[in-house]
């Protein structure tokens, strides 16, 4: 369990929360819940109403879309001090997307009424969540692009280049296949054969979760190429 003791200090990490008061710290504190889940375990569902948003305080969660037939499409991955469901919370519609748990975690939840009238007397938060607003939508356009225009080998090259830095080429895939497939709007036999492709190709080596880069240039010329076919 978390000590709530200790919310108030931890919130100063946060992107919408960093830089407040330890009044206004400590105002938060008054209306945060914490909330646990499993590994797995669903937070929201699509179309259930928003009654607030969330922090992580401790582990991963994914928001995600469901298609029709079954098919999964990772929308993002929120860490520690990542905020998530503040547009639903603040314009009172039903939540967009569903949101479970990648492993187990620690939430902060903040409901939505209490934080309005929080947002009244200290409106300098609502600039910080303009700012992670426009991170949220930005992203959303970099997967629209991703999606729509790249294969699926370069969207696999796109997102291994971005879970390491320049001074290392070893990398840890941080999901399972099926996980990752989802991220990436394909399917894990696809994610399998594009492995194969960049492995085949010279441009990683593949060793269980490890991932070694072996030419960046020509993986990162491959994400940034121009349109594909599969």
């Amino acid at each position: 369990m978390i000590d709530t003791a200790n919310v108030a200090d931890w919130l100063e990490i946060t992107v919408i929360f960093r830089g407040l008061s330890a009044e206004q710290r400590q105002a938060l504190t008054q209306i945060a819940q914490i909330q646990s889940f499993k590994k797995g375990e669903q937070i929201f569902r699509q179309d259930q109403e928003a009654t607030g948003f969330y922090v992580v305080k401790s582990g991963r969660v994914k928001v995600f879309q469901m298609s029709a037939n079954g098919k999964e499409q990772i929308l993002n991955i929120f860490t520690e001090g990542d905020n998530f469901a503040d547009v639903p919370a603040l314009d009172g519609q039903a939540f967009p997307a569903s949101a479970a748990a990648l492993e187990p975690a620690d939430l902060i939840f903040f409901p939505r009424y209490p934080f309005l009238e929080f947002l009244h007397h200290n409106p300098d938060v609502a600039v910080q969540m303009l700012i992670s607003l426009s991170s949220h939508l930005r992203h959303l356009a970099q997967l629209v692009e991703q999606l729509s225009f790249k294969s699926v080998p370069q969207r696999l090259a796109t997102y291994l280049l971005s879970l390491g830095d320049t001074a290392s080429d070893t990398v840890y895939l941080d999901l399972t296949k099926s996980q990752l497939a989802a991220r990436l709007g394909t399917i894990p036999a696809t994610l399998s054969r594009a492995f194969y492709q960049l492995s085949s190709d010279g441009m990683i080596a593949i060793a269980g979760p490890k991932v070694t880069i072996l030419d960046r240039d020509r993986l990162t010329a491959l994400s940034q190429s121009p349109e594909s076919s599969e």
